[in-house]
């Protein structure tokens, strides 16, 4: 098991000693890499790093984010996307969905037995024939092909970037993040990292049950709390 996946196992286990969610608060932070800082990278970037975490945003033009990496403080940093690849145990990946294959391609290595969390869309219209392929068949199941030897979790897709930077931590009943994956410990990392973001996971099941909640399903516009979106899924509360 990963380096990662053992701490995760290690803050699970205390959180059962304590007998409640403290624990998961004290939980040690992560490294995160994040491939893809547009609205959506940048706007998670900001929310993990005020939880706690440390962050490396990547561009193939690296000084461009360097404001963004001052104004977020010293637990954020700047790089280019092999070394986010490189540096994060969890990979966010907010590319357009048409640069997916060559991220798979490019950085296989650096990327290899790490959690994914892929929020990328396919868009015909924007990404061309590969995005009518992955529309068929579920973008869940055509993100697994195009990265392959990752632990890949469907997470962030079906979430506006103005409602990540507006809607985080609310109070009330929060939104709901869907997430899929194949990989138990995966999906626990992923709704540890929905959770610090002031989001509500929602598990709904395996990669290819993450068709449930693509773009073109009507979830993002929705704007469903947890509740909400269970009853949406037809999933067990």
């Amino acid at each position: 098991m990963p380096r990662l996946l053992h701490r995760f196992a290690a803050a699970l286990g205390l959180l059962v000693l304590l007998g409640g969610a403290p624990a998961l608060v004290q939980a040690e932070a992560l490294r995160i890499g994040i491939i893809g800082t547009g609205n959506i990278g940048s706007a998670l970037a900001r929310l993990w790093v005020e939880a706690g975490h440390e962050v490396m945003i990547s561009s193939r033009n690296p000084e461009r984010l360097q404001p963004l990496a001052d104004e977020l403080g010293e637990r954020a940093r700047v790089g280019t996307p092999r070394e986010a690849a490189a540096f994060g145990e969890v990979i966010m990946l907010a590319v357009p969905y048409g640069a997916t294959p060559q991220v798979g391609r490019d950085y296989a290595t650096e990327l290899a037995g790490k959690v994914v969390l892929d929020a990328g869309n396919p868009r015909p219209g924007r990404d061309g024939p590969m995005a009518e392929a992955a529309v068929e068949m579920g973008a869940g199941l055509a993100s697994q092909q195009f990265l392959p030897g990752v632990r890949l979790v469907r997470a962030f897709n079906a979430i506006s970037a103005h409602n990540l930077r507006s809607q985080a931590h609310r109070s009330g009943e929060k939104l709901a993040i869907p997430l899929a994956a194949d990989d138990e410990a995966a999906l626990q990392v992923a709704a540890r990292l929905v959770t610090d973001a002031g989001f509500d996971p929602v598990i709904v099941g395996p990669l290819a049950s993450a068709k449930s909640f693509d773009f073109n399903s009507g979830v993002s516009a929705r704007m469903p709390t947890a509740r909400e979106l269970r009853e949406l899924l037809g999933l067990q509360p």
